[in-house]
């Protein structure tokens, strides 16, 4: 540090007005497996990190700019003395837009560098030294979220390992070979959830894309999955088996429905001046105006496999079909239309007032006629009666009712006018 400091001092010591411009030049000599990716980890880049700890003894502003996250720059080399102002000037403007000129200036490099990781340099090694693995875990999550868009990392992720100066070929460097990163993720959860995180560590991984709740990534991630399956079905009706690209969003759907019901329920005691249980497990309202947005019919009042049916032959028809009154006659993402059709208009009655006018009006279904609609089927009464009219008659003809399991006893009833006209059916009175 002392030698640093000279080095400083003399390089400072010029006098003003004379043109020159003093560097130190600090080279790098990476070890076996380490890449230029290694800054927050690697020991080569310690005396870097002591220069600049120098610099900021003459100057703290200037080198405190440099922890302010810059835009990626092109490649560029080691620039000589005698290259053009104006294109340094413009090389700056690019690759430090929102940094003053002496902070642009201050640091360079012979090849490119991620502009959060030496963000993450200046901020851990130079400013507010961190703990080695606190700087192993930022670097690997820099990395993590370069690779995969997003820091949704499994509890047991570790770096992959592999031979060679290379952990892999993804790129992940030797130096974190075997890093727990998932553990790492979780712990930083817990201690954010439970107050303990310092200021500057949570600012450090929310620029990296930290999300720090495992619900909010779980409703993210069903969220896409929802978006990706009404992209293709053109609804948000999944029936409970749907999968997307192995995501069972049918499940997720039907977990959704019940917590909007729950949400529901406790606004309605509320409403009703009622105690309302605990909205755990209810579904927010800024999560339901989502889905809505993909579907406003996804959480119908009555059964989703009636709406699925419904949006289904409403397409039919606006697509130029007929609609469909047949069983087999129009079957559509699994859907029987005209099994479907045909179940309405004879079950006319047991329908809603919406969903008859849905029916009626959209769809142009109306209800069957009585010569449509099939016999009625016998109650439960009415087969005990008959059983005990043929046993009221066998026991007259025999004497007893020791009846043998296959007897089958023939019994004349009255026909359904109530005219002279007889039935005679056959009832198994043995079994």
């Amino acid at each position: 540090m002392p030698d640093l400091v000279q080095a400083v001092g003399r390089a400072l010591r010029l006098q003003p007005g004379e043109g020159k411009v003093a560097s130190l030049v600090v080279p790098v000599l990476l070890g076996p497996g380490e890449t230029a990716d290694s800054m927050l980890t690697s020991r080569a880049y310690g005396g870097l990190a002591k220069l600049l700890e120098a610099l900021r003894a003459h100057d703290a502003r200037v080198v405190e700019q440099l922890a302010e996250q810059q835009v990626p720059s092109g490649v560029r080399g080691v620039q000589s003395r005698s290259s053009g102002a104006e294109d340094e000037g413009a090389d700056g403007d690019r690759s430090g837009r929102g940094l003053s000129v002496p902070a642009r200036e201050l640091l360079k490099f012979s090849t490119p560098r991620d502009p959060a990781q030496l963000a993450a340099f200046i901020s851990l090694r130079v400013l507010d030294p961190e703990h080695e693995h606190w700087r192993r875990g930022v670097e690997a999550a820099v990395l993590y979220y370069r690779l995969y868009g997003d820091l949704r990392v499994p509890f047991a992720y570790r770096v992959p390992a592999g031979d060679g100066q290379e952990a892999g070929a993804e790129g992940w460097p030797a130096s974190l070979a075997g890093f727990p990163l998932g553990q790492w993720i979780a712990d930083a959860r817990r201690f954010y959830a439970r107050g303990d995180m310092d200021e500057g560590r949570v600012e450090q991984l929310e620029k990296l894309g930290m999300v720090w709740s495992h619900y909010d990534v779980a409703w993210e991630e069903g969220l896409a999955a929802a978006r990706g399956w009404a992209a293709e079905r053109g609804h948000l009706l999944a029936p409970t088996d749907a999968t997307y690209q192995g995501y069972r969003v049918g499940i997720w759907l039907k977990n959704q429905r019940a917590a909007a019901r729950k949400a529901q329920e406790i606004e309605q005691r509320r409403a009703e001046g009622l105690p309302a249980a605990s909205a755990v497990g209810a579904l927010p309202e800024g999560r339901r105006e989502q889905l809505e947005d993909i579907d406003p019919s996804w959480y119908p009042a009555w059964q989703v496999e009636w709406q699925r049916a419904f949006h289904l032959t409403r397409l039919h028809l606006k697509a130029g079909g007929a609609l469909p009154t047949s069983p087999g006659e129009v079957v559509h993402q699994g859907e029987d239309l005209g099994r479907w059709v045909r179940a309405q208009r004879l079950g006319w009655d047991r329908l809603t007032t919406v969903q008859q006018w849905l029916c009626e009006h959209v769809l142009g279904i109306e209800p069957a006629s009585e010569n449509e609609k099939p016999p009625p089927r016998r109650t439960q009464a009415d087969k005990w009666a008959l059983n005990y009219a043929a046993a009221c008659q066998f026991y007259e003809r025999e004497g007893h009712l020791r009846v043998p399991r296959k007897h089958i006893e023939r019994l004349a009833i009255d026909g359904s006018d109530g005219g002279e006209d007889q039935e005679e059916r056959e009832l198994k009175l043995g079994a």
